[in-house]
């Protein structure tokens, strides 16, 4: 029977085949001795085949699905493409039971977990770098520590989405200062009032009584002029001069200045301890109305964080039924009266809820019970919902309210599924509104972007006309002095050689106004025109048609002597006369025959 070890890494998958395989209970010593040598067991195990992984998450998401028994895609098709057709001899090592049923069920292979199996993987890990080319053993321990924190990170994280691990230490900081700043303030107190023991029956507030004993030092320098101060700190100007008086008629002892220096500065911690801490309470808040905000709403803050820090993270508390959310932080009261046989506690951290508080002696349990219902549904909603918002703490908070009226004056309460179906319908109009807010947003941005492209050419014309211009001043003054036509041409030539259909445009209807308007020009001096202009416009008209008549005539008469082969008749116009009269005709005879 052939036997194959599957082997996981932090790098990859492989397959190994055990050669002389006979029984496990033989074999197994001389596995124990060849695992610490290299020559023995690289005989004795070969490798068949080994599937890298390609990046560190795919190397988690394996990891992960191998120690809950997953099988994953990749190992089933590294399995089905190195194993043999024939599964009927063959038995399949792996370390862990789980995966190996799941192996079973998907590619139908006998898996052992057990007997010679452990010590054949152990020998595989100690010899891996000898079997896989290109691996050595500095790359092995890299990869090794980068898997092992990447998986430790996401099992210490309770929830990677929330940040309730910071809402956990948050008010376990809250918790611990509140008791440390009543320790501290019951110590100076206790200090200071060897010099000035009225001032702790006039100022209660530890930390208003930290400030005072800071500022005041030695109740001797206190004076009128020290009141405005006082009251500033103590905010009321009675406690301030009541103050004031007290130091005045004050039986306590006097004090050496090595002392007051010591009080002064521990006063100035225990103070700024309590600034730190309403800063972290402010923070808690923040947090709890980004995580939780429906549990914040319905019950508050601080008493919702403490639920979730005591269930151990978010998802864990909505988990939980509301049974078990009732008593949450009364575990010892519970088995304290189950192991006595008495009652068991109604209420455990919702106790410091203001409903209970508000409640009569005979609905407390009643109300806790109630309450407790509505902060599983709140967890639950805070914990598994995509978009937060508060709307459904709010319509849970009325509930409580509703109820409280109920056990008050009998007045009959809202049920359950309406108002669930009505805080359903404002979820979810609200979250249309965010989406149409977001597109919005969206298309401005792509507007915004549009009009930046589209402007980004008129720009650069305005720079070529700019450039254009400066060229122009920048010419000699003997270019400027060329002619109308010159300094067109130069002008249409400028124009062509940065074309724009605008520009075209304009010129055109430019120079189809100039026309109409010569036209109406001819048209206005034709109808204005004198009697006597027109006469003389007309004789003109008639001579030039009698000259061009005359001219005709002459050519015709000078073919005519070319092909008799006789003398041409040449006539000379001088140029204040006319052809037609006889005193300004000069014949001359040519003989075009020669003599």
């Amino acid at each position: 029977m052939q036997m194959y070890v599957n082997f996981e890494h932090a790098s990859g998958y492989g397959l190994f085949s055990v050669r002389q395989f006979e029984e496990v209970g033989a074999f197994l010593p001389q596995v124990e001795e060849a695992a610490t040598e290299a020559a023995k067991f690289l005989q004795m195990v070969k490798m068949v085949g080994f599937r890298p992984f390609t990046s560190a998450a795919q190397s988690l998401q394996n990891m992960n699905a191998v120690t809950e028994g997953l099988l994953t895609e990749e190992l089933k098709a590294f399995l089905e493409t190195n194993l043999p057709k024939k599964k009927s001899k063959m038995q399949l090592g792996v370390c862990d039971p789980k995966l190996g049923a799941a192996i079973n069920e998907a590619v139908g292979i006998s898996v052992t977990h057990v007997g010679v199996v452990p010590e054949l993987i152990r020998g595989i890990r100690t010899h891996l770098d000898q079997y896989v080319k290109g691996l050595s053993i500095a790359s092995m321990k890299q990869t090794e520590l980068g898997l092992g924190h990447s998986y430790s990170r996401g099992k210490v994280k309770f929830n990677v989405n929330r940040a309730d691990n910071m809402i956990i230490q948050s008010i376990a900081l809250v918790d611990q200062l509140d008791k440390d700043i009543n320790t501290f303030a019951m110590r100076i107190k206790e200090w200071y009032s060897y010099h000035f023991p009225e001032l702790a029956k006039v100022v209660t507030d530890n930390y208003l009584y930290s400030k005072c004993a800071h500022y005041i030092k030695d109740r001797k320098n206190l004076s009128e002029e020290s009141l405005p101060a006082l009251e500033e700190i103590t905010m009321d100007s009675a406690t301030g001069q009541a103050i004031l008086d007290a130091a005045r008629m004050s039986m306590g002892m006097d004090i050496s200045p090595i002392d007051l220096m010591n009080i002064e500065r521990f006063a100035k911690r225990v103070s700024s301890l309590s600034e730190y801490r309403k800063q972290l309470a402010q923070y808690l808040k923040n947090k709890m109305d980004s995580v939780a905000p429906n549990l914040a709403i319905l019950i508050g803050e601080v008493v919702g964080a403490r639920l979730i820090s005591h269930a151990g993270s978010l998802t864990n508390l909505a988990k939980y039924p509301a049974s078990t959310v009732q008593i949450l932080g009364a575990e010892k009261a519970l088995f304290r009266a189950i192991k006595t046989h008495s009652n068991t506690p109604k209420y455990g951290l919702i106790y410091h809820s203001t409903f209970i508080g508000r409640a009569g002696p005979t609905n407390k349990g009643r109300i806790s019970r109630y309450l407790a219902n509505k902060c599983a549904m709140a967890s639950r909603i805070d914990c598994f919902s995509e978009n937060l918002t508060s709307i459904f703490g709010e319509r849970l908070r009325e509930q409580v309210e509703e109820r409280l009226k109920f056990y008050e004056t009998g007045d009959i309460p809202r049920k359950n599924a309406e108002v669930m179906k009505a805080a359903l319908e404002e979820h979810n109009a609200h979250v249309k509104d965010e989406k149409r807010a977001n597109k919005r947003k969206l298309t401005d941005v792509e507007a915004n972007d549009d009009e930046e492209v589209a402007e980004a050419p008129k720009k650069k014309k305005k720079k070529n006309r700019k450039s254009a211009g400066m060229e122009a001043e920048a010419a000699p003054e003997a270019e400027l002095e060329e002619p109308a036509q010159a300094s067109c041409y130069n002008h249409t030539h400028i124009n062509a050689e940065t074309p724009s259909k605008k520009k075209k445009k304009k010129q055109q209807q430019e120079v189809v106004e100039e026309q109409n308007g010569e036209d109406m020009e001819a048209a206005t001096e034709a109808v204005t025109e004198s009697p006597k202009k027109k006469k003389k416009k007309n004789k003109g008209i008639v001579q030039e048609e009698a000259a061009l008549d005359v001219s005709i005539e002459g050519s015709a008469k000078k073919k005519k002597m070319i092909a008799n082969g006789g003398g041409v008749e040449e006539e000379v116009a001088t140029p204040e006369g006319t052809p037609n009269t006889k005193k300004n005709k000069k014949k001359k005879k040519h003989s075009l025959g020669g003599n």
